[in-house]
C-alpha cells in the first residue's frame, strides 16, 4: 500500500487516460471512414464546429498541420462536400472555411449514441461533482497542448526534459 493514498488515486486516473483516448482515437477513425474523410479531416471538421469558419491558416494551427498538408485536406473536404469556401465578410481578399450543415448532422448522428451514454456515465455524478470534472478535463486539454508545443518547440526531445 502507497504512503500516499492520493497519489496513488492520481495515478490510477493516468493510468486509464490512455485507454479512454485510444478509444476515441478509433471512434473517430472509423466515423471519418464512413463519411469518406481522413481521421484528421474529420479534427477539421471538430474544429470548425466548435469554433466556428476559419482561414486556412487558423486551421493548420489548430489542427496541427502544415499548410500544404491543410490545402489538401480542404480540397477533400470540399469534394466530400463537408466544408465550404466563402468569402470573410470583414475583408474580401480572404477566403474562410465554414462547415456543411449537411457534414454537421452526419457528425452528430454518429456521435449521438456517444453523447446519450456520456449523459447516462455522467448520472453518477453530484451536480457539485461535474464542475472539477470539467476543471479537470479543461485544465488537462490545457496541458496537453502546452506539452505539445514544448515538443514540437524541441524536436530532439522526448524522452527527457
Amino acid at each position: 500500500m502507497s504512503s500516499n493514498p492520493r497519489r496513488e488515486v492520481e495515478d490510477q486516473v493516468l493510468a486509464a487516460l490512455p485507454g479512454w483516448v485510444n478509444a476515441l482515437a478509433q471512434l473517430n477513425r472509423l466515423i471519418a471512414d464512413r463519411m469518406g474523410v481522413a481521421p484528421s479531416d474529420l479534427d477539421c471538421l471538430h474544429v470548425l464546429n466548435q469554433h466556428g469558419p476559419a482561414t486556412a491558416a487558423e486551421l493548420a494551427r489548430r489542427v496541427g498541420l502544415t499548410p500544404g498538408s491543410v490545402s489538401r485536406m480542404i480540397d477533400r473536404l470540399d469534394a466530400a462536400g463537408c466544408i465550404r469556401r466563402v468569402d470573410d465578410p470583414q475583408d474580401r481578399r480572404r477566403v474562410l472555411i465554414e462547415p456543411t450543415s449537411e457534414s454537421l448532422t452526419r457528425i452528430a448522428a454518429f456521435f449521438e449514441g456517444l453523447a446519450i451514454r456520456t449523459h447516462e456515465d455522467l448520472e453518477v455524478f453530484r451536480t457539485e461533482e461535474l464542475d472539477p470534472l470539467l476543471r479537470f478535463i479543461e485544465r488537462s486539454e490545457r496541458s496537453t497542448l502546452d506539452e505539445l508545443a514544448h515538443l514540437r518547440d524541441n524536436p530532439q526531445r522526448g524522452t527527457t526534459r
